[in-house]
């Protein structure tokens, strides 16, 4: 008699625990889903706040007014301010974070590890070098690529630079199958230290004004975002983009290991190939028009995890919703904190970065062995 009032025990235990997990699983999609709608809401003001805080008066409603239709909403030098100095900073700002937040989530998801980021492990540093190759030597050696390229050279050399940097990195850090973290750590500060010795070496090869344009811009800057700008490196960041969809299947596999992620059907190798491509390409084109912008790669992605989990079907679109928004509003401090003089968009993300990044390392150093 006691096996026959056993099974029907264990048959109304298993069905509830599914149930269970179903209902957890539908919680967090809802919640990620509620999550990205509010992202976007803040993506829209943080656009329209940036437009309309500065030495114009134009208020948000007169330049949504505008924007519908309504021409005397605006004066003729509100709109000057707005649209040809204002906007096009507003977008490049949020285009570059949103490819910094992504590139540094698509890293974090192939290295598996939270402390992977694109300017900590000296990608941003290899595109940075090709930039300033191109810069310095554009006028010279390099005039026929640059002249090739046109509007392109400054954004093809920063990826250039980027890629083989990311290259390096991977084939470095991977041995067997497996990514070390500590040898990521480790390859990447190597690595960033030999693009920052030669970017030094051609910095001392530079005119008067090459050199103070580098200055400035290896601090990072939007302060020189324009239409043409967004026009050169815009094209290539939503490229990157329209490939995230297609990786984030992948991504979630390869969190359980390459063996794993293979034996599931995910083609890894292709996975790794369009990822450090399209991270590349994001950096690289991200760096080229705006300069060294720090640490928005490793605070926006691990903020996401803690809030919605780590499906990267949410992951990806929240990190680029989050990190354009969050680089519009630091940019927004940039330029009122010393107004009328503007602070270099680098050191505020680095000053909310570098003790972010301390934090989270001293949460994973037990269990990532550093």
């Amino acid at each position: 008699m006691a096996l026959p009032q056993a099974m029907p025990e264990r048959r109304r235990h298993v069905p509830m625990t599914g149930i269970r997990e179903n209902m957890q699983a539908g919680d967090r999609t809802r919640l990620a889903m509620l999550t990205i709608a509010l992202l976007v809401a803040g993506s829209v003001f943080s656009m329209l706040f940036s437009v309309t805080t500065g030495a114009s008066d134009a208020s948000i409603l007169d330049v949504v007014r505008n924007m519908a239709g309504a021409e005397a909403a605006l004066s003729a030098r509100d709109r000057i301010i707005i649209f040809d100095i204002r906007l096009p900073r507003a977008i490049l700002g949020f285009l570059i974070g949103a490819s910094l937040a992504v590139s540094g989530t698509v890293m974090q998801g192939l290295f598996r590890n939270p402390l992977a980021d694109p300017g900590l492990v000296g990608v941003s540093s290899g595109a940075s070098l090709g930039a300033v190759t191109i810069i310095v030597l554009g006028g010279g050696i390099a005039a026929p690529l640059a002249a090739l390229l046109g509007i392109y050279a400054l954004p093809a050399a920063a990826f250039g630079g980027g890629l083989i940097t990311t290259l390096v990195l991977y084939r470095i850090a991977t041995r067997h199958g497996q990514t070390s973290v500590a040898t990521m750590l480790l390859a990447g500060i190597a690595l960033g230290a030999l693009a920052l010795a030669l970017t030094g070496l051609l910095i001392t090869m530079a005119n008067d004004q090459q050199l103070r344009d580098l200055t400035f811009w290896s601090m990072g800057s939007l302060a020189g975002a324009t239409w043409t700008k967004i026009a050169a490196a815009g094209p290539i960041i939503l490229l990157s983009f329209t490939v995230l969809p297609f990786m984030a299947r992948g991504l979630n596999a390869i969190t359980l290991g390459e063996a794993a992620a293979f034996h599931m059907g995910v083609p890894v190798q292709r996975l790794k190939n369009v990822a450090i491509v399209g991270v590349a390409a994001a950096t690289g084109a991200s760096v080229a028009v705006s300069g060294g912008i720090g640490f928005v790669g490793i605070v926006v992605p691990h903020i996401l995890r803690m809030a919605i989990g780590p499906d990267h079907r949410f992951l990806l679109p929240a990190a680029a919703l989050l990190g354009g928004s969050l680089l519009i509003f630091a940019d927004v401090l940039a330029r009122i904190l010393v107004a009328p003089a503007e602070l270099p968009i680098g050191i505020i993300t680095a000053a909310v970065g570098g003790p972010f990044f301390l934090w989270i390392l001293l949460r994973q150093r037990s269990r990532l062995a550093l």
